[in-house]
């Protein structure tokens, strides 16, 4: 179990982490959400040692992390660092040696793992090659070289057509699925809703939500509505609806979660035929805007009180 606590660093007068926490758990992927400037990057690098903590501790298994235990460990950072002129297969076989493998067992990981990404006929292409995709696809390939038991992805389908952010994703839920801690940073909140475990929410350096996304979803105190009447009819709301949205004709309500869907969708058929209803807890998108867009009004808030 990879475990951060009570997380602190500034730089300057900035404050980047300010007490963050979060638990990771073998067999499980976190989807590690926040807005630009949350402190993600300089959590996950800290989990590296990339960065010198000013209070806080990081552990792997109740203990410490050392350099023997980051060799297992796999990053893929935002920044891409691999070699723009050096042969792909090359370049695998080699991070494989760096992280353990011996000679044949790293070129047989590189080879297995070019297979795995799509990209086995290109082992003796240069990085700088590659489109833009492929080379998201290498660097995953390289983070994975040593089927690392922690796996740590910063914004790893960032820019990647709808195939190849289901290849990829495909690889990073199967990673989990074989028993490693993986923990995933995205702003593609859909696709962390689809593949993710759990979920910590950080805002100002500061966890403000975590646990498990379905129970999270479930105990949420609104549920979300989705509906369309015939003829494109706005409908008349009942109390206690709250418009979120209309596209298409379709309209998005937010609604208390003790809201009787049956009922609901009753009053509004009374109004016109309806072509669509939907009724389900609120998307992790919706639940994200809720907890950042509280957690900076209680900033402001503090603001205010301090001047």
């Amino acid at each position: 179990m990879l475990e951060l606590d009570g997380l602190r660093k500034s730089f300057g007068e900035v404050t980047a982490l300010d007490g963050l926490s979060l638990t990771a758990r073998p067999g499980r992927l976190l989807g590690f959400l926040g807005p630009n400037g949350s402190g993600k990057s300089t959590t996950m690098r800290a989990v590296f040692g990339l960065v010198r903590l000013d209070a806080g501790s990081v552990t792997w298994q109740d203990r410490p992390i050392t350099a023997t235990e980051r060799h297992r460990f796999g990053y893929m950072p935002e920044q891409r660092g691999l070699y723009p002129r050096m042969p792909i297969g090359e370049q695998l076989h080699y991070l494989g040696e760096l992280h353990g493998l011996s000679g044949p067992d790293a070129r047989a990981a590189a080879t297995r793992w070019l297979e795995d990404v799509g990209l086995a006929d290109r082992a003796e292409h240069p990085l700088r090659d590659l489109s833009h995709g492929n080379q998201q696809r290498i660097q995953l390939a390289a983070a994975l070289v040593h089927e690392p038991e922690v796996l740590i992805l910063d914004e790893p389908l960032n820019g990647l057509d709808p195939l190849g952010v289901a290849d990829l994703g495909r690889l990073i839920r199967q990673r989990a699925d074989d028993g490693a801690t993986v923990v995933l940073s995205s702003h593609q909140l859909d696709l962390v809703e689809a593949l993710c475990d759990d979920v910590v929410i950080v805002a100002a350096g500061r966890d403000r939500l975590a646990g498990d996304l379905a129970a999270i979803r479930a105990d949420h105190p609104h549920r979300e509505v989705q509906v369309r009447l015939a003829d494109g009819r706005t409908p008349d709301l009942p109390a206690g609806c709250e418009p979120l949205a209309t596209t298409n004709g379709v309209a998005r309500l937010r609604v208390p979660a003790e809201t009787d869907p049956a009922q609901l969708a009753a009053t509004l058929a009374a109004q016109a035929p309806v072509e669509r209803f939907r009724f389900e807890p609120p998307s992790l998108e919706e639940i994200f805007r809720s907890t950042v867009g509280a957690s900076i009004a209680e900033l402001e808030a503090a603001d205010e009180e301090a001047a």
